[in-house]
């Protein structure tokens, strides 16, 4: 079962979190930065939820400690605060999310599955969806354990899409992130590219590409 080191000074906020996640999370419990520093001496966690505002050390102090220490379990920041200068602070730390309270504890769950499931894609190198796998670690997609012969610009454009299923990436960040800031070639190039990535996949009904008109193409899992 997932860990997650749950570092908050609030009882009653430990309480209603533990009971919110542990039908899923094992929660491991800290009351403020030098309990959660002393717990991760003793186990290994896979999130922390860690919030800001605590005695003995603060939440950001903790994190500057734990990521100076080359700890990189991802974080997710849990506070009252919602200003832009302590959500800087907070990515500059080191953070993966930020939250604010009061806690949506439907909303804290789907970050929490976000961010394992990215653990996951970024550990393997690979996603699989049903009978459908890529691994970038061998440049190679199967559906139904047979060979889809992708060129080097499809490959990464299903990589892109089906790392962050669901979310809308714009023309321009397509663009960027698979042509190049410098190239030559257009939006009619992806979506090109996106016809050929349809055509190869004829009959695969785990995922769909999802063109949004005149913005981008998301991945939608079915």
């Amino acid at each position: 079962m997932v860990k997650i080191l749950l570092v908050e000074d609030e009882k009653a906020v430990r309480t209603l979190t533990k009971v919110k996640l542990r039908n899923k999370y094992e929660i491991i419990e800290a009351t403020d930065g030098i309990d959660a520093l002393s717990k991760l001496e003793q186990t290994q966690v896979d999130i922390m939820i860690v919030d800001v505002m605590m005695p003995r050390m603060d939440g950001y102090e903790f994190i500057k400690e734990a990521r100076e220490a080359g700890d990189n379990t991802p974080i997710i920041m849990l506070t009252a605060m919602d200003s832009f200068a302590h959500k800087k602070k907070g990515y500059n730390l080191g953070i993966d999310e930020y939250l604010t309270k009061p806690i949506d504890y439907e909303e804290l769950t789907w970050h929490i599955e976000a961010i394992l499931r990215r653990a996951k894609i970024n550990s393997e190198s690979q996603i699989q969806v049903g009978d459908f796998k890529i691994s970038e670690k061998e440049m190679k997609a199967t559906w139904k354990d047979k060979d889809i012969i992708l060129t080097e610009k499809e490959f990464k454009l299903i990589y892109k899409l089906l790392s962050y299923p669901g979310v809308l990436f714009t023309k321009q960040q397509i663009m960027d992130d698979i042509w190049g800031y410098d190239t030559e070639a257009d939006y009619n190039s992806i979506k090109t590219y996106i016809n050929r990535i349809r055509k190869k996949l004829d009959g695969c009904d785990e995922f769909q590409i999802v063109s949004i008109r005149g913005i981008g193409y998301k991945a939608v899992v079915n």
